[in-house]
């Protein structure tokens, strides 16, 4: 069988509302995601071993191939499915470790999307969403790389939604978090707090209503992030000072941020500025949808 490829797009949480702490010790979440025209490509070369090669300019960052989610998924599913084919995957790591932009979980869905057109597995096989689940978080919602509204932990999804393409920069200030530790780090204190699910009625479809609609949400794990990695203040600052930004807000667990703009010309303007005064830190212009 022919090498077969696949692209893992950046993952970016327009918005994400922790709504309470469960009693099983995880946090309820809604969030409203978006993914980016930049990420990751991966490759399947079907064959009979699973291995992992791993490239690209943040590949020194990715830590044990062992450990990869690319293999965790492509295990979880071959648990689900006996005499399933595997084969080597090459992974070209482009987007930054750490970074709140869901980077492992992206490739993870391309991992499972990849051994289900070598294996003729329809897309809606529920044993794909169910490796998906045994494997993060957030691959779920990766796994068709379609905006959608994610509920619970990250296992409840809706339908996809069509949004506006929307112009942002983002910006990963080099320093990692650890998701663990911003929530152990979250206080749920009174005030602006979501307390129930959004509906898909909730989202504006044309960009300037959708601009004012994120405007009064929030990125709730924001400040635990900042008393992690301080630079994240630093990162914001920098989006601040660009022309034409409308909103800027942290992705996930951070410490990435994105800006958002009216126009694409803008972003790449105001990308270039930020590389120009901060070289050491991953800058990409790019559109959300």
């Amino acid at each position: 069988m022919l090498r077969l490829t696949n692209r893992a797009p950046a993952k970016v949480n327009l918005t994400l509302r922790v709504l309470r702490r469960r009693s099983d010790g995880f946090h309820e979440l809604a969030s409203l995601v978006a993914f980016a025209a930049v990420g990751d490509d991966l490759a399947l070369n079907p064959g009979s071993a699973l291995e992992l090669t791993i490239s690209g300019p943040t590949a020194m960052s990715t830590g044990p191939d062992a450990d990869n989610l690319v293999l965790v998924a492509a295990r979880a599913l071959a648990e689900r499915i006996e005499r399933l084919k595997l084969g080597r995957f090459d992974l070209v790591k482009r987007l930054p470790v750490g970074a709140g932009l869901g980077g492992g979980s992206s490739d993870a869905a391309a991992a499972l999307r990849l051994i289900a057109q070598a294996n003729d597995l329809a897309p809606d096989d529920p044993r794909l969403l169910d490796a998906a689940r045994a494997t993060g978080a957030d691959v779920p919602v990766c796994l068709e790389a379609k905006a959608r509204l994610m509920h619970g932990v990250g296992e409840k999804l809706s339908s996809p939604i069509e949004l506006p393409k929307l112009p942002a920069v983002i910006v990963y200030p080099g320093v990692p978090v650890a998701t663990a530790s911003v929530f152990r780090a979250l206080e749920l204190v009174p005030g602006n707090r979501r307390e129930k699910p959004y509906s898909e009625g909730d989202i504006p479809k044309e960009r300037a209503a959708l601009y004012e609609f994120l405007a009064n949400e929030a990125n709730d794990l924001e400040r635990a992030a900042r008393s992690q990695v301080p630079v994240i203040a630093a990162a914001q600052e920098c989006l601040n000072d660009t022309n034409g930004v409308r909103l800027i807000r942290m992705s996930g667990s951070g410490s990435s941020l994105f800006g958002l703009y009216d126009s694409a010309e803008e972003a790449e303007e105001a990308a270039g500025e930020i590389r120009a005064g901060r070289p050491d830190w991953w800058v990409v212009a790019t559109i959300l949808a």
